[in-house]
Order: C-alpha cells, then structure tokens, then sequence
C-alpha cells in the first residue's frame, strides 16, 4: 500500500477569533460566501479580500454550478451586483459552449445592469488605452446584445446616467440587433442621447425641491399636495413607497391619502411583486417608530402584515416538532452591511428568526453573545419583535459564544427536535473554560438522538464552528427569506445546494 493510503487530511482551520474551525466544500464556501456578500468591507473580512476569495473559488468549482449559483443570487437572494461579477469571472476561466452568454442574458434584469457590467468587467480587466474594453469576451457581448432587447424608452431612458460607461458606449460595443423597426428607432436614440426623460416621482419631487415659495407654509403646502397627486397617481413603485413613509408622513398627507398608502403596503400582489429583502420592512419600521404622526401606528401596523405577507407561503414546524431559536448579538454581527446601509447581519438573523417563529406551534426563542439568554415574544409581531431584541442586545454582552446555547440544553436535559443558530459562525469561548459547540454537541446528542443542527450563516466567511459533514449537522446561508427553501429542501432529504442545482439554463 504505496499508494492508496489512508486520508489523514484534517479539514480544520482556525476562524478570525482564533478557535478551531471547519472548512466547507468548494461549493458550500462560494455559496455562502456569494449570498451573503455586499462586496463591501466587513468586521472580519474587506470586500477586495472577499472577492479574491470568490475569484479562487469559481475555479475550483464547476462551471455550470457558478452560473445556477449567480442566476440563484438574482432571482432567489435578489442580490444585484454579485452576480454580474460571477459573470464575468465566469468567463475568463470557461470558454467553448454558451453558458456564459445564457448567464448574462438571464441575470441582466434592469438596464443600468448592462453597464454596471461593463464597469466590472474593465475594473477586472485592466487595460492600457482608450479602448479599455476592446478585448470584451464574446460570451459576455452575446448576453448583453440579447439583453438589450429586453428594456423600452422608458427602462432605458430612467437609468441613462452620466457615467463613466454609458448606454451610448454599451450601444456601440457590443451590437444589439434590433428585433423590429421600433426597436432599432429606440437604439438610434440612444445613440443620439434623444431619449425622453421619464417624469417619475424622483423628478417631480426634485423639481418642487428647486423650487423658490413665499414662506415655509406655502412650501410645505406644495409638498404635501405633489405627495397626494403621487400617491393618486399609483406611480411610485414599492420599493420607493418603503424608503418615503417618512417623508410621506412628514409631509402631512390627508387621511384618505394614509389609506391607499396602508392598503398599498399590505396588498398581497403588490408585497409579492416588490420581492423585498425581509430587512427592507425593518429599516423602514425602525425609520417610523419615533415619528409623531398620528398615522405612524397605522403605517407600522401594514408593515408588520406586508412582512407576514411575503412569507405567507413560508412553512413552520407543527407542535410536534420542537424549535430552538438562538440570535447571535455579538459585536461583529453590529456591522452595516454596506456603506450606505443602517441594516447589520444582527438584523438580518433577527429578522429570519422571528419569521421563523411566527410559524412554529412549539418554539423557544433567545440570543447569545457572552452569555446564552432565553427571550420569549409574542408571535403576532414580527418587526416589533426584533425591535424587542435589539433594545435587549446588550444584556447578553458582545461575545459569540454559541456554545452555550448546547451548554444550557446538555444542562437541564431538554430535548429540542430542531436547534437554529443564526450567526456570522466566527464562535469561540471568551470564558477559556475549554468547553467547545463540538463536544458539547456530541453530549446533547446522548440526550436528545435525533435532534438536528441548523447553522443559518448570514456571513460566509468560509468556515464552520462544527464540521457539517454528519447527518444532524446543517449549513444554510443568506439574507432573503428563500433560505427557508433550503431548510423545506433539507427536511426532504436533499441538501443546501440542491436548490441551486435545480436552476435551469
């Protein structure tokens, strides 16, 4: 036996608080690491760090597999620039069929996509010159040619900006063949920049904003009456209705105008259609709950039923099954998730908690961060609820020491069907006590035999505080409210990556 010996490769590491640790597959570590990524610096990790790590890992991991996983981050995680960048890193390492052009045409869904593309792809081929795109791949000038087809004047014309790459320049590179005689008048206006300009509820606003008036009461006056014609108008989309509750209810808007305004927000088809990130309706309750309207209460109060409604297909667990979920609080989930962000992975794994517990019959909700903390709350309230957290965070301390979440249960001997630990996985023990979620893990095990792990990784730093690869063990990763797919997945007997691997293209 020369040869064919004996594995005795380890799969630990050691995470960024120094303790030992698990590595993931090739597969597992780009899955986390892309649905849970902003590309922008975090408490443990910067973003060019970040995307070093993706950039090593696509070429490690099969080519079909990145292009699901990209299409999987557009259309499950609604995440917009990550994938545009597996993209183009896609297609420096893959050549020969047209998988890439697929992938393009497929996650281009805005048309300021097209040349937020382009700006990737020439920052991640530099090139001396003026013709810094000169050498564009032709996968990728394929997929943006049939995208091209996608957008009216309108698509267009909102998001011609005055950038560094513009439509114009898209135009010219890479050829969009023209699917009628309308279409090809829309790209000669382009190419003219004679596009219309859409008046929208941006440029009405803007406008009014320039605008001189005799006193602050005839300009709040204006204001309030543009803010009632908008809203009659039914022409701010969701999104924009979201992040302008404030400025709506500041606005002194009439009571009939806070209706259709509450009506809009709870509306079935309108919340399933926004495909809002869960954290979306956080940020814009936490934006309200000091302001002194007498609507405010009304607006929160849709909020709460627009949040229950974009998981009213979301399925619990009965009351036979017992739930434990345990919030980490600890100081690096208390990061911005981007520079231009109020909302941290603290929020995030709250957020996905209480959605969570809103649909389970037997649960135990609670944080950990020096300490491990039972925190019960009602299940009607789901963004209150996280609220509650959060003014309790610091009653826990600022340590990720899950462990003794397993510590408490081995202790009092309860037998939980299904323990979920939402955290950025960077776990340790500050107390030095010795006691690891490993060890501790395989004594609860003698307890409770068939209870199962859930690590919900909000981070994807690359490693695991505990190997996933038993069968009670489980990683999920991401910020949207689909990773409650992958937890139906893996009750079915599949695993965290078959979601993904079901995306057709």
């Amino acid at each position: 036996m020369l040869f064919n010996t004996k594995n005795k490769e380890k799969n630990t590491t050691t995470n960024h608080e120094g303790e030992v640790a698990y590595t993931l597959s090739a597969a597992l570590e780009l899955y986390s690491a892309v649905v849970t990524t902003s590309l922008s610096d975090q408490f443990y990790e910067k973003g060019k760090d970040r995307l070093a790590r993706i950039r090593e890992l696509i070429t490690k991991n099969d080519p079909l597999f990145v292009a699901q996983l990209a299409v999987y981050a557009r259309e499950k995680m609604y995440l917009r620039s990550i994938p545009l960048v597996l993209a183009v890193e896609l297609a420096k390492v893959h050549k020969g069929d047209d998988l890439v052009g697929k992938l393009v045409n497929r996650i281009v869904q805005r048309a300021d996509e097209i040349t937020e593309l382009l700006a990737y792809y020439q920052s991640a081929n530099p090139k001396e010159g003026i013709k810094k795109l000169g050498n564009l791949s032709k996968q990728i000038q394929r997929g943006l040619a049939l995208a091209f087809n996608k957008f009216d004047e309108y698509q267009f014309a909102k998001y011609n900006r005055d950038a560094a790459i513009k439509l114009r320049d898209a135009l010219f590179l890479v050829h969009p063949k023209p699917k009628d005689e309308a279409q090809q008048a829309l790209f000669n206006k382009i190419v003219a920049d004679t596009l219309e300009i859409p008046c929208t509820w941006e440029t009405k606003l803007s406008a009014l904003g320039q605008t001189k008036f005799e006193d602050e009461n005839a300009r709040a006056l204006a204001f309030r009456s543009q803010w009632e014609e908008l809203i009659d108008s039914q022409k701010v989309g969701y999104m924009a209705v979201l992040r302008n509750l404030r400025n709506i209810l500041q606005a002194n808007v009439g009571k009939e105008h806070i209706e259709k305004i509450t009506a809009y927000l709870s509306n079935e088809t309108a919340v399933l259609n926004s495909k809002q990130l869960p954290f979306r309706f956080l940020s814009a309750y936490r934006e309200l709950e000091k302001e002194p309207s007498t609507y405010t209460v009304q607006v929160l109060n849709a909020l709460e039923k627009a949040v229950k409604t974009s998981v009213a297909n979301l399925q619990g667990f009965d009351a036979d099954t017992s739930v434990l979920l345990a919030c980490d609080v600890s100081g690096s989930m208390q990061k911005a998730i981007s520079p231009k962000s109020k909302v941290q992975n603290f929020d995030i794994g709250l957020v996905l908690a209480m959605l969570l517990q809103s649909r389970c019959k037997a649960v135990t909700t609670g944080m950990f961060g020096d300490t491990w903390k039972v925190v019960n709350v009602p299940q009607d309230n789901i963004l209150a609820n996280v609220m509650t957290f959060h003014r309790r965070g610091g009653e826990v301390g600022y340590s990720t020491n899950g462990y003794l979440v397993i510590k408490d249960l081995v202790r009092r001997r309860q037998v939980i069907d299904k323990v979920m630990l939402f955290t950025d996985c960077q776990m340790w023990n500050s107390n030095q006590t010795g006691e690891t979620l490993p060890a501790l893990w395989k004594a609860y095990k003698q307890i409770a035999p068939d209870a199962k792990l859930y690590l919900f990784d909000l981070a994807g730093h690359g490693q695991m505080p505990i190997t996933t690869q038993g069968k009670d063990i489980f990683l999920i990763a991401g910020w949207s409210d689909k990773v409650f797919h992958v937890l139906r997945a893996i009750e079915n007997g599949e695993n965290a990556l078959a979601e993904i691997q079901k995306i057709f293209l």
